[in-house]
């Protein structure tokens, strides 16, 4: 029997497949220039909240402020009854996020951030009428990890989108301080609305995975399109702002329509795929604002100081429920959540060993910032030399018992492992320059992972009896 006609046939004779599988279906809302996309998003928040689905829409500030100046208020309306998010500011008029953050410290980088995107962040939330923005995810591959801390200044909690970027096991995660639905692999169960035929073979993909998801203890799958994709033949930003074009308002051009009957069977095809994953045993439709209370807090549980170091000792990464940067800051006496260093430093000292009092004295400065900052130094001083960050905490970690003198280690930072290394193919974006590629952003990234863990789920559903 096809695993999609087993798991139906559960769900009819009384069994629920538990734990529970959310399934997140977000939208990026953000074709300010075709007219006809105000009437997509108004056809897709009324088609799916007509069967009880509320979805993500992540809006670009100036689609609602165009939405606003056309007196599309019931588009509006509509599309508060779902969940109102985040999506840039003006989207693909140049420069787009990781262009303007390549040059930028994480410092520097955040404050631009704030400059160029708050102000769409703030009409959005005005224009919708929503305190909190449930989450951001960037316009195309225009990704860099600066970021987050404006995010978090304008009260963002999470990070959605899909890419290549970063990702840790196909599930939500923790990450710079924020709660991140990204690079979720074959968790991504995106249906073609172009072609009907490819309907049964994603939703028996989607059976399969819920199947292993359950056994895992629950989780998350995700889908996503854009508005504009079920009235136009061609996006919006590709026909005014490709390889870094920059027309004139005046200039810019909507883009090709599809035939009534063509958008037709787009949305015929998506109304399907919902109401069918619907029945399918376990399975629950949740919004990104939901998704979140889902799962445990960022807020590390309590954990003795020698466990800490016992477990950086056995690798630099994340271990259970702490991130490697958690787990520094325990072992210092200092627990709780604590940001990644601000910048990366290579060792100076070349020294085999240092005392078992130096030791303790490069503790202690890394203590006080920890407490004072609740972020990680970026180096500790043995005195007129260095150690990095990550020579410190493996040195720290691996010290022998006594009072006798303390190997110097090298770290390896296993962590950097869950950000990619291909910055040249995973910004290839049509909206970015030709040849873009952003390897100071990575960087900064792998930095930034000094605070990655995985997102743990508060309870998992109970398995009904007959």
């Amino acid at each position: 029997m096809p695993l999609l006609l087993l798991l139906l046939g559960l769900a009819a004779s009384g069994w629920a497949a538990e734990p529970t599988v959310h399934v997140v279906l977000w939208f990026d809302t953000e074709d300010y220039i075709t007219p006809e996309d105000d009437d997509a998003c108004l056809r897709l928040a009324r088609d799916l909240k007509a069967r009880g689905v509320t979805a993500t829409f992540k809006i670009v500030g100036e689609k609602a402020r165009v939405l606003e100046q056309r007196k599309r208020f019931d588009v509006i309306q509509a599309l508060k009854g779902h969940d109102i998010a985040y999506h840039s500011d003006n989207h693909s008029i140049p420069p787009t996020p990781a262009v303007y953050l390549k040059p930028l410290s994480m410092t520097e980088g955040a404050t631009e951030f704030m400059l160029r995107e708050g102000p769409g962040a703030r009409d959005v939330m005005r224009i919708f009428g929503v305190k909190v923005l449930s989450t951001y995810g960037q316009p195309g591959s225009s990704w860099g990890p600066q970021s987050h801390a404006a995010l978090k200044q304008l009260g963002i909690p999470s990070y959605v989108d899909e890419g290549r970027h970063v990702g840790l096991n196909n599930q939500p995660f923790w990450y710079g301080g924020m709660f991140w639905m990204f690079n979720l692999g074959p968790n991504a169960i995106r249906v073609d609305i172009n072609d009907p035929a490819k309907l049964e073979p994603t939703l028996a993909k989607a059976a399969e995975r819920v199947v292993e998801l359950q056994k895992a203890g629950g989780g998350v799958l995700h889908f996503w399109y854009h508005p504009n994709e079920f009235v136009t033949t061609e996006y919006w930003d590709g026909v005014n702002f490709s390889r870094g074009a920059n027309p004139a308002r005046a200039d810019w051009k909507p883009a090709k329509l599809r035939t009534k009957e063509s958008s037709e069977q787009t949305y015929q095809i998506l109304n399907s795929y919902v109401e069918k994953l619907q029945k399918m045993p376990g399975v629950r439709f949740t919004s990104v604002r939901e998704l979140i209370t889902h799962y445990q807090p960022a807020t590390p549980p309590a954990i003795a100081p020698e466990k800490a170091r016992a477990f950086l000792a056995a690798g630099l990464t994340w271990h259970e429920k702490w991130s490697a940067a958690e787990l520094v800051a325990a072992a210092l006496g200092v627990p709780g959540e604590v940001a990644s260093p601000a910048a990366r430093h290579q060792s100076t000292l070349k020294r085999k060993q240092i005392t078992r009092v130096e030791l303790e004295t490069a503790m202690a400065q890394a203590k006080r910032h920890i407490r004072e900052k609740r972020q990680l130094p970026a180096q500790v001083w043995v005195d007129s030399d260095t150690l990095s960050i990550g020579d410190f905490v493996a040195t720290m970690a691996q010290a022998p018992d006594g009072a006798g003198p303390v190997p110097v280690r090298q770290a390896v930072l296993a962590f950097e492992q869950h950000v990619a290394t291909d910055a040249c193919r995973n910004y290839n974006w049509v909206i970015h320059p030709e040849g873009f590629c952003a390897p100071e952003l990575y960087d900064l990234g792998r930095l930034e992972a000094w605070t990655i863990k995985p997102a743990t789920l508060r309870v998992a559903g109970m398995r009904q009896s007959r």
